[in-house]
């Protein structure tokens, strides 16, 4: 009986010793995308990057990152993988995932944004003011404009309602050019005029508004509920399953901090809706300057 109390607080021991420090522990390691303006890159730019500097800051924690495209395999190398030589997670916690992500475990919503129309204010988009409003547009002048949408979006049932699904320019999610940030190509092509109005995720077409607002001439307009066609979802941070205590403590700070959160997206031009999926501040988002 001596010998087999011996041998099991050797291997408890053993197990304490092995174990990874508990994400409470030590500096604050985020998971993030080196490149994908407008949420995060290796430069420390972007909302996500932004948001985990303030949370750092109030846990009085070290800010270090793993990064890893954000795209397939991404949790898988950075989440749920260890440094072989430390042993240690290489991160623990990613600030963007949808709130119903089925690879983390995740916190309450931070952000609740929906998609928009982004395009330059040129001709006969002068003077819309909700995206129901291009719909009311003459049939000759809708029917020559060309919209840029990314596949498997809620832009591609909007246009394929409306009967405008011929008239896209359908752009693959992720390019698989690791230099390519989202929605850079849409942009180019709005530049160049190879499309007229592009339909995406709102943090990305806020931003676009955002790098253009000196032009002014580039407008944002979020989508209104639908009730057919969901434009609008809520994102969450990200921690590994089983980590309460963590997930608890991030769970917190968002509680506590939302004004500070809210802050930060609003000076990215992120379009934000209530509950019901409602703009918060409707109309377009055009001209002032990018801070």
């Amino acid at each position: 009986m001596r010998n087999l109390r011996l041998l099991l607080a050797t291997a408890l021991m053993l197990l304490t010793a092995a174990a990874p420090a508990a994400p409470a522990d030590g500096p604050l390691r985020v998971c993030a995308d080196p490149n994908s303006l407008p949420s995060s890159n290796r430069h420390g730019e972007g909302y996500e990057n932004e948001i985990a500097r303030a949370m750092a800051q109030d846990l009085g924690r070290r800010l270090v990152y793993t990064f890893f495209p954000q795209r397939m395999g991404f949790v898988r190398n950075t989440l749920r993988a260890k440094d072989p030589d430390t042993g240690q997670w290489k991160c623990d916690l990613i600030i963007g995932v949808p709130k119903d992500y089925e690879l983390t475990a995740n916190t309450r919503p931070y952000m609740h944004s929906t998609y928009a129309l982004v395009f330059r204010q040129r001709d006969a988009l002068r003077g819309l003011a909700t995206p129901q409003d291009l719909l009311k547009l003459p049939p000759e002048t809708l029917g020559k404009l060309r919209f840029g949408i990314f596949s498997r979006a809620p832009s591609v049932d909007w246009l394929l309602r409306h009967q405008l699904f011929e008239q896209a320019v359908v752009y693959q999610q992720q390019s698989g050019d690791p230099d390519e940030v989202p929605g850079g190509v849409v942009e180019r092509d709005l530049l160049a005029g190879k499309i007229d109005i592009a339909i995406l995720w709102g943090p990305i077409a806020g931003y676009l508004a955002r790098q253009h607002a000196g032009a002014g001439d580039w407008v944002m307009l979020p989508f209104q509920p639908d009730a057919q066609i969901k434009f609008d979802y809520r994102i969450a941070m990200g921690v590994r399953f089983g980590e309460k205590e963590w997930k608890d403590e991030v769970d917190r700070w968002i509680a506590g901090n939302q004004e500070k959160i809210d802050a930060i997206l609003a000076s990215y031009r992120i379009p934000l809706v209530d509950e019901r999926g409602h703009p918060v501040a409707v109309g377009p988002v055009a001209g002032g300057s990018a801070p």
